[in-house]
């Protein structure tokens, strides 16, 4: 009786943890999807400055309600002249909440084209 009643108890506690564990990590895997799309887009743009950029992933991180600083943002232009390729980086965390414990997530999602 006692098995089954932890037993219980740990499927419930796992699934908890997963219904607080699972919204950052598909937020962080949508918000760095769109940051790969940014440094696609704003790469192939002349115009855009590295600040413009920056403003583009910040608007992005409002969109799923991520709290990011312009310093927690890194644009780095790559490439020769007429050969145009953009960096972008994020770095942030999120605290996940759990009855009596809380911890911080750290994400760091990139572009991932550096290595030109």
């Amino acid at each position: 009786m006692i098995k089954g009643i932890f037993g219980f108890l740990v499927i419930i506690a796992s699934a908890v943890a997963l219904f607080e564990i699972a919204p950052p990590l598909m937020t962080n895997y949508s918000f760095e999807d769109d940051i790969k799309t940014i440094a696609l887009m704003d790469g192939a743009n002349m115009q855009k400055t590295d600040d413009d950029i920056r403003m583009d992933v910040l608007k992005k991180a409002r969109e799923h309600d991520l709290t990011l600083q312009g310093s927690q943002v890194t644009v780095q232009h790559i490439g020769t002249p007429g050969l145009a390729a953009v960096y972008v980086a994020a770095d942030y965390t999120v605290t996940v909440n759990f009855p009596g414990y809380s911890f911080d997530m750290h994400f760091s999602p990139n572009s991932g084209n550096k290595g030109f």
